[in-house]
């Protein structure tokens, strides 16, 4: 860690250790720099790293803090949030930013997915605290590189997947501890929503495959730092601005997309973390882009007290209607999750939220959880704002979401496989298919290496 984050660090403990020896108590952040803010010398050095789509909103979560640096590859796009944050400097390359303004503590990365491990590995490896979009890598060994560093480094970090800082996992988990629905042997999860015609329906046009014309590159994006680890090729808009998830090269698909947070809440509720084995079926099957819909089934051993569980994730489908779902109730919209148990079925929506029992006629006589277990932060990111200050683990530290990562990843290898898969999280190989194995990682461009 370096030399500014040890000097935020002593502060802390000197006021602590000073304010035990005098016998009084230290005034709270918040009062000392007004409503809802902390003190100016208690305020961290946010640097936000793509911060036209996303980032821009997690950025709005942090401003109880000192925006001080703002990265992105394209000008345009992140305009409006360069004029937003005036006072902070701005950069296009993450390598010239981590290396000119040492003074920032900690970083915000919301790029495409293809670059968020080698972003990641740089920042920690600086010194900085870290809070990476969802999924939190591209390949599963980039998750198992990143959980690594981030535990040498021992910056405090979290990853992008906001309904773990809900209040609605957090009542699955109770009815989950306290036997609401008994055993559970079967979960549905599932996304309505397709990338056809291969990127969302509401973004900007998109070509179906790869696009056989070049368009000239726009004067505002870097192009070559935009594909970063990816290998050279031409431009075209159906890549960039906000259509990049659904293509192989860039992006993790709907599973990458939707499949964490969805599928979050259910492995923190049941325990799970590596599954046996993975199968998937699709619909148009191609080396370019994601699938248009697919079914992924996922096998997990019994662990600690918990019987085996198939878990099965519908994309771009819906699961069949639960009998115990009442006439004139639906499925959530867009999204949710079914955990079948033997006394009951528990619904929620994308994120676990608004958990309710099925048949709805139950939840008049549930029993009410702890109220302090319940409770949730201010945001996702104040978690990790918090966690930073406090020195303890973020909801979403990298140990927990790193191996939810590789979950989510090996559903997209079963797609691309459409074979049975055997997973050994020890080896980390997939023990019958090399084809399969080869997909685990990805060839990188020289001077992209995660080092």
């Amino acid at each position: 860690m370096d030399a500014i984050v040890r000097k935020t660090a002593n502060r802390r403990d000197f006021l602590k250790t000073a304010a035990a020896a005098a016998g009084f108590t230290i005034v709270p952040r918040h009062v000392l720099g007004g409503a809802g803010r902390p003190a100016p010398s208690d305020r961290l050095r946010i640097a936000g790293i793509g911060v036209g789509g996303m980032g821009a909103s997690n950025l709005a979560n942090m401003e109880t803090e000192d925006i001080t640096a703002l990265c992105d590859v394209d000008d345009a796009y992140a305009a409006p949030t360069f004029k937003k944050y005036p006072a902070a400097k701005v950069y296009k390359d993450f390598r010239v930013m981590l290396d000119k303004q040492r003074d920032i503590d900690a970083v915000v990365i919301a790029t495409p997915d293809h670059t968020h491990a080698v972003i990641t590995v740089a920042a920690m490896k600086a010194g900085k605290h870290v809070y990476c979009q969802k999924p939190l890598t591209h390949t599963i060994q980039e998750a198992r590189e990143v959980a690594r560093v981030a535990r040498e480094t021992k910056v405090v970090t979290q990853m992008g997947n906001q309904g773990r800082s809900g209040a609605g996992a957090r009542l699955i988990e109770a009815w989950m501890r306290e036997g609401e629905i008994g055993t559970v042997r079967e979960v549905q999860a599932w996304c309505s929503l397709t990338y056809y015609p291969w990127g969302h329906e509401t973004w900007s046009p998109i070509l179906s495959r790869k696009p056989k014309a070049a368009l000239p590159v726009p004067p505002t994006l870097d192009w070559d730092l935009w594909l970063g680890p990816e290998a050279r090729r031409d431009y075209h808009p159906c890549y960039h601005p906000a259509s990049w998830r659904a293509w192989w090269d860039f992006g993790c698909g709907m599973m990458g997309d939707r499949g964490v947070h969805t599928l979050g809440p259910v492995c923190w509720a049941l325990k799970l973390v590596h599954p046996k084995s993975v199968s998937a079926s699709v619909t148009d099957l191609n080396e370019d882009t994601h699938p248009i819909s697919a079914i992924v089934t996922y096998d997990f051993g019994a662990r600690e007290g918990m019987p085996p569980v198939k878990l099965v994730w519908y994309e771009g489908l819906e699961p069949p209607r639960p009998d115990e779902l009442e006439d004139g109730r639906k499925l959530p919209a867009e999204g949710g999750l079914l955990l079948r148990g033997e006394k009951g079925t528990i619904m929620a929506g994308v994120y676990g939220d608004s958990p309710q029992l099925l048949p709805y006629s139950r939840m008049k006589d549930v029993k009410k959880p702890d109220q302090g277990s319940l409770r949730v932060p201010q945001s996702h990111e104040q978690d990790w704002l918090g966690a930073i200050k406090e020195g303890r683990k973020a909801l979403s530290d990298f140990s927990e979401s790193g191996p939810l990562t590789e979950f989510v990843l090996l559903g997209n290898i079963a797609k691309k496989t459409q074979a049975k898969l055997y997973w050994d999280p020890q080896s980390m190989k997939i023990t019958n298919d090399r084809e399969a194995n080869q997909l685990l990682s990805r060839p990188r461009r020289p001077g992209w290496e995660l080092s």
